[in-house]
């Protein structure tokens, strides 16, 4: 077996060079300073000279690393230090915006301050600035966020971009684009993150790009920066503001904000920020445990006019509630990778050549379960076929053993010791020192680290169980296993980290070089979500060489899952493939370019690992659908699509539909334009409510007493609860909590379970109380959130008070009794916010209720109506094995189906013509009844990639089964021939051989004997003769009389066997598999007819008949 090739980085020597062009005259005086990791600087000068072939001259190269030794820079960073310098920069040519990286300086002068550059890690007294060009990408996100802004009041948008993308200088970016449209007003930013670590990437690309030229100032208290150049304290950019206007630029962490007493926490810091109107709100990193209650409660303290949230999350369906579709930029895993590997500008480096690229192997499990694939499973007391799932595979007993304990031995050995796993061989080992395995739940996380702390191999790893157990919030546990990952990879050489679910987001842990899939995830979004975790860039020194990541891993067990989940993502990454939309074509296309940067290496027929090209990648799961499709005997939705463009349809397709054969008892459910208004269906198919109906109706089932009732009820307990004084903050909101589930989300489900009944199920009821008792939560600390905001602003204010009565002359009696009174028209002015909040809420909630209960109640009539589509639709499918078995070739196809087959045979088996089947198939125009127009219906109802997958392997099976002198087979191409009409029913090969069985007990030496004849005269699909043939072709009297096997079976078919077929299409499939072995074709001479022999037996003709047909 081979071994699989695994290279996680790559040696890099970053150096950086300067050279002169002696032979053009406009370079005279000016040197070219870049950086390059290339082992040999000469090619990389060669490769930005070659095309004009320009001689040049190296004046020094030296590395890239400060003379700490330890840390690494680019030659922009030196660029930068030159501009300090005041060293000239051409400047760019005929309009362009890219800045030259030449300088006005010699090579002995340049090496010098290059030399005192790395010596002093650039640190100078005064700040500078390069000019820089965004990437195509950054200008795209900041050009359109802008436009929205402009046109958005108090407008929120999204980047949804992969790290690296460069969010820090594309967003300071848009700040002096917003700086630009405010004239002499102000123009302040404010940033929060949820990670004040980035803060220095913020401080950098400020002091690097913008500076204080830009008429910003960079504030912040963040203890990270303290000390830092060119960072102001808020107190000093305000003493500041005395001496020149400047706008500012402040960084504070989230855990500071929500610490403010003005924010909604206990200390008295941050007061300026609630003061100021802000005219950009950026929230770092927004999808990481921002968004909650107090979160909200703390933004909503701060006055802006725009909001930018980052979100280093690639994945379009991120908060696409919030966010409608122009408020959403994308920049994902493919774009990166396309611009990493389309970059041609050999000027400069290529910035994302460092970003790793993702490669995923998926391994069958065959040989590992082979146990459990013999023996089946055991499933409410009945063993069923074993089907493979990763959750089943680690499903864990109640004493805490995994259910298959010695087959999870046999993986982990196999890991490590069969040459084409990841951890076979100490090389490769050496390569995955540190890796994150995905289980489903916590107890089996539990029992496989037990497993591996005692195994020979994995023994030697750090095993990190990063499984919470619910007792910490979400945010709290993903912090614990973070700082437990952190310490692991700290201290120890390698490392394996168990996780059901945390640390897939909101952390990156560069380190990790693999991620191996152990649950059974069936969403792209969140198989790829874990995936990005072994996907962070890293360097590392090793021995004084510097390693950079250059791929990252995937490893999974479970190819048919793996692959649907790969084309699935393949294609929603673009708006003509998503959601299943798109041809083959371009679906393939979609996969093959993924494919260049995100390569899949799988086992062939043999166990060896092969790369897969995009035919490979697509035919797995189709060959799993049509699989499927064949097993079914055609009867699967696989086959259908476009189902709820029925309520669209013109009455002419619900007659067909309703004509098609075997379908349930009873006519189809009526479809008419008045299903479709009754159950609110769009053009797309879809339940849409109008909001006259929503409003109207939560009016009619809640009416003025619930409205009312709930409001007077919530008010007066709320000024009950606020009238406790000795409760805390947290007491209090609880109290309200409680209240307001009791008093207006429990009488709001009262109404609803009275009136809906059994159209609400328990599911779904429970689903939504859950909704409601979220959004009342929500409203609550929302509310009192900005009301204890005010309380503890004025108690403050109090203190503040108390503390000066010597200057402002009042007595503690009066400050006490001023805030007292402040303090209550606070509360009241709370009472009657709430008042005023019930009063919407209240109908809003009534009117979320009756949207969902209705929806889900037409929805449920639609799919009703459906699957009665569906069912007949299947009806016809069932017929299609049969028309294969008689008429199908390797030509046939969906689009060719309707011209193998004539047309009388087609309607007696299908009920419908041909023409009809084409109607359903490619659509066609009709006349409107109502308007007398004529219209296009488009049909498309059947998928005509599973369809013609389904049929190549029905005749590929037809071809394999179609030897039945073969004895191995245990089952014949009629176990996938679904009976038809009455005349069509098959007998079971079982029955069959016991009928010869029977025929040779009464006549002892039949088959033996060439003169005897064999005659069956209601033929269904041609086994009991090919039994008979079969009997006759290895009886030992036959051999001796003829020993030519084919003399032998011309003999069988001219002179011994006879069959009738009553139908067109039943003599087909009967020839089709009498003759169906190999050299069948050869037989020129045969006695088996099309001819009804029932009717001329009951009229007594039928003898006359036969020696008319046979003589």
């Amino acid at each position: 077996m081979a071994k699989i090739s695994i290279q996680t980085t790559k040696t890099a020597m970053p150096r950086c060079y300067c050279y002169t062009t002696p032979t053009i005259s406009d370079h005279d005086g000016w040197v070219k300073i870049g950086y390059t990791e290339q082992d040999d600087v000469e090619d990389r000068i060669r490769q930005q000279l070659q095309t004009a072939h320009i001689p040049h001259h190296t004046e020094w190269s030296d590395v890239a690393v400060f003379a700490d030794g330890r840390t690494y820079f680019r030659d922009s960073d030196f660029h930068a230090y030159l501009k300090k310098q005041g060293v000239e920069r051409m400047t760019p040519m005929n309009g362009e915006k890219k800045q030259p990286e030449w300088f006005r300086i010699s090579g002995d002068e340049s090496f010098t301050l290059y030399s005192k550059f790395r010596r002093t890690k650039g640190v100078m007294d005064k700040v500078g600035t390069i000019a820089y060009e965004l990437r195509a990408e950054q200008e795209q996100a900041v050009s359109q966020t802008f436009d929205y802004f402009m046109s958005h009041e108090k407008g929120e948008f999204l980047w949804n971009a992969k790290p690296r993308f460069g969010k820090t200088l594309a967003t300071y970016d848009l700040c002096k684009r917003l700086q630009a449209t405010k004239g002499d007003y102000a123009c302040n930013i404010l940033i929060v993150t949820n990670r004040p670590a980035i803060a220095n990437s913020w401080y950098e690309d400020f002091v690097k790009f913008i500076g204080t030229e830009s008429g910003f100032r960079f504030v912040s208290e963040v203890s990270a920066l303290k000390g830092k150049p060119f960072v102001m304290s808020r107190e000093e950019y305000t003493d500041s503001l005395t001496k020149e206007l400047a706008d500012c630029i402040e960084f504070v962490s989230l855990q500071d904000l929500k610490g403010s007493l003005y924010f909604g926490g206990q200390h008295d810091k941050l007061k300026e920020l609630v003061n100021m109107q802000w005219e950009l709100l950026v929230i770092d990193e927004a999808h990481e445990g921002v968004d909650t209650s107090k979160t909200d409660v703390a933004f909503h303290q701060i006055k802006r006019n725009h909001t930018l949230h980052l979100s280093g999350t690639p994945f379009k369906a991120l908060a696409n509630d919030k966010f409608p579709s122009d408020a959403i930029y994308n920049w994902t895993y493919a774009d990166e990778q396309k611009a990493k590997a389309g970059w041609n500008d050999a000027e400069r480096n290529n910035p994302y050549e460092n970003l790793p690229q993702l490669n995923l192997f998926t391994y069958q499990m065959s040989e590992i379960i082979r146990e459990e694939l013999q023996q089946g499973v055991e499933i409410e007391g009945e063993t069923e076929e074993y089907a493979f799932d990763l959750n089943l595979f680690f499903s864990v007993k109640a004493n805490g053993d995994f259910v298959y304990e010695e087959s999870v031995d046999r993986f982990l050995d196999a890991l490590t010791s069969q040459e084409k796993f990841p951890f076979s061989t100490p090389e490769l080992r050496a390569k995955l020192k540190h890796t994150f395995w995905l289980l489903n739940r916590v107890d089996s996380a539990k029992a496989l680290a037990k497993k591996l702390k005692a195994h020979p191999v994995f023994g030697e790893y750090e095993i990190v169980l990063a499984a919470g157990d619910g007792k910490l919030s979400e945010e709290e546990e993903t912090k614990k296993a973070y700082d437990k990952v952190r310490d692991a990879i700290d201290h120890n050489d390698k490392t394996i980290t168990l996780s059901v679910g945390q640390l897939t987001t909101g952390i990156t842990v560069p380190e990790w070089t693999a991620v191996l899939m152990l649950s059974n995830i069936k969403s792209p979004a969140l198989y790829m979500q874990a995936a990005f975790r072994s996907q962070n860039p890293w360097r590392y020194q090793e021995n004084g060489t510097l390693h950079v990541k250059k791929n990252a891993y995937v490893f999974d067990f479970d190819p048919a899952r793996t692959l649907i989940i790969f084309e699935e993502f393949a294609n929603d990454l673009s708006s003509g493939t998503s959601g299943g939309k798109g041809d083959s074509d371009q679906r393939k296309q979609n996969v093959r370019e993924l494919l260049n940067f995100f390569p899949v290496i799988g086992e062939d027929e043999n166990g060896e690992m092969i790369e897969l090209d995009a035919e490979k990648v697509l035919s797995i799961p189709r060959k799993i659908r049509s699989l499927e499709v064949v097993r079914r005997g055609f009867m699967s939705n696989f086959l259908f699509q476009n189902i709820a463009n029925i309520f669209n349809a013109p009455p002419e397709v619900i007659d067909i539909i309703s004509s098609l054969p075997n379908a349930p008892e009873g006519d189809l459910v009526d479809v008419s334009p008045e299903t479709r208004e009754d159950l609110s269906v769009n053009d797309e198919g879809e339940v849409e409510l109008s909001d006259e109906f929503v409003i109207g109706t939560a009016q009619d089932v809640f009416g003025d007493k619930i409205y009312s009732d709930i409001s007077e009820t919530l008010e007066r307990k709320t000024e009950e609860i606020l009238a406790t004084p000795e409760s805390t903050e947290n007491q209090q909101i609880s109290h309200l909590q409680d209240v307001f589930r009791k008093e207006l989300v429990a009488p709001v489900m009262q109404v609803t379970n009275d009136t809906y009944g059994a159209d609400l199920k328990k599911r779904d009821a429970q689903k939504l109380q859950k909704q409601l008792e979220q959004k009342a939560d929500r409203l609550v600390t929302q509310e009192y959130g900005d009301y204890s905001i005010q309380k503890k602003t004025l108690e403050a204010q109090r203190q503040d008070a108390l503390s000066h009565l010597s200057e402002t002359g009042q007595t503690a009696a009066e400050v006490n009794e001023q805030f007292d009174t402040l303090v209550q028209e606070a509360t009241d002015a709370f009472k009657e916010r709430v008042s005023n909040v019930l009063d919407e809420t209240v109908p809003t909630l009534c009117e979320k209720v009756v949207k969902t209960v209705e929806t889900k109640k037409r929805e449920r009539t639609k799919e009703t109506i459906e699957e009665a589509v569906r069912d007949h639709l299947r009806g016809f499918a069932r017929t299609i094995p049969s028309f294969l078995m008689a008429y199908g070739d390797e030509e046939t196809t969906l689009s060719t189906f309707d011209m193998i087959i004539p047309d009388e045979v087609f309607y007696e088996v299908t009920s419908i013509t041909l023409d009809q089947f084409r109607f359903l198939r490619d659509g066609g125009s009709y006349t409107d009844s109502d308007t007398g127009k004529e219209k296009r219906y488009p049909g498309k109802l059947f998928d005509p990639v599973v369809f013609d997958d389904s049929i190549k392997e029905f005749l590929a099976l037809r071809t394999r089964l179609g030897n039945y002198f073969d004895e191995s087979h245990i089952e014949d191409i009629f176990d996938y021939i679904p009976p038809q009409k009455t005349n069509q029913i098959f007998t079971p090969k079982r029955i069959v051989k016991q009928m010869v069985d029977m025929l040779e007990q009464e006549n002892p030496g039949c088959f033996d004997d060439p003169s005897k004849t064999f005659a069956d005269l209601y033929m269904k699909s041609g086994l009991y003769i090919a039994e008979i043939v079969k009997r006759l072709f290895n009886s030992d009297g036959m051999k001796q009389a003829f020993p030519d096997e084919a003399q032998r079976l011309q003999n069988i078919f001219e002179h011994q066997v006879y069959g009738l077929a009553p139908t067109e299409i039943i003599y087909q499939i009967a020839l089709h598999f009498i003759f169906g072995f190999d050299g069948g074709e050869l037989i020129e001479k045969h006695h088996l007819r099309q001819c009804d022999a029932l009717p001329l037996a009951k009229d007594g003709t039928l003898e006359a008949k036969l020696d008319s047909i046979f003589g």
